[in-house]
């Protein structure tokens, strides 16, 4: 007769101990948010940048395209891209505003055309315009879509290098479809290293690798003017 109320406190001094755990364990939106505060605090200190990138882009999760180019960044917006790789004389410069200038020829500034911001044929495979692809405006991103889109198993993980995480995102051309993005945070500057875009069905659409950041070097203005 005695063993059912010992059972009985047992059973509930283990739901209490397994909800007391659930409780203290952070959700996938306060893991998120935690990464992207830090993410938010490193950029706001950074007068300029560059970096190595290589984007590649897929359709039906086969390669369809890949650049590789240098990217320059200095406060407030202005832009260079040098390309290495399938135009390795082609540059672009952007300096705020509706006018992007593009150099054929980076060694001859002699021949310069001048593209609205919107035009396609200065965008990428995926529609991204120029001045979409700094930092500020993916941490801008991902805290927009924090707000709109649940987070689920982003999978979270960490080293003394890195932070790993899945996110979910309206896509950011048209903010219609929701998407996936496996994200990796540099520890040491707390800016990504490599994002894929996914599908939800775990197509690959888009992966950027970039490397060999160079923060605050005191990049001078001219080099942004063409």
């Amino acid at each position: 007769m005695k063993l059912l109320p010992l059972c009985s406190l047992l059973a509930y001094l283990v739901f209490s101990i397994v909800s007391l755990a659930s409780a203290d364990e952070p959700s996938e939106e306060s893991r998120i948010l935690a990464v992207l505060r830090k993410m938010e605090a490193a950029f706001e200190e950074v007068k300029d940048y560059t970096c190595e990138v290589e984007q590649i882009f897929y359709r039906g999760g086969v390669e369809e395209q890949r650049y590789r180019f240098k990217y320059f960044f200095k406060k407030k917006k202005r832009i260079r891209i040098d390309f290495y790789y399938p135009y390795p004389t082609l540059s672009f410069f952007y300096n705020g505003g509706d006018e992007v200038t593009a150099l054929p020829f980076r060694s001859l500034g002699l021949f310069k055309f001048r593209f609205s911001v919107d035009n396609p044929k200065i965008q990428t495979l995926a529609g991204q315009k120029i001045n979409q692809t700094d930092m500020g405006y993916f941490i801008q991103f991902l805290a927009e879509n924090l707000k709109k889109v649940a987070q689920r198993k982003a999978d979270f993980e960490e080293d003394t290098d890195q932070v790993r995480f899945w996110f979910q995102a309206l896509d950011y051309i048209r903010g219609k479809d929701v998407e996936r993005y496996r994200i990796s945070i540099s520890r040491e500057n707390w800016l990504p290293l490599r994002i894929e875009r996914r599908t939800l069905g775990d197509e690959l659409i888009e992966l950027s690798l970039i490397r060999n950041y160079a923060i605050d070097t005191r990049l001078e203005d001219k080099l942004f003017n063409p």
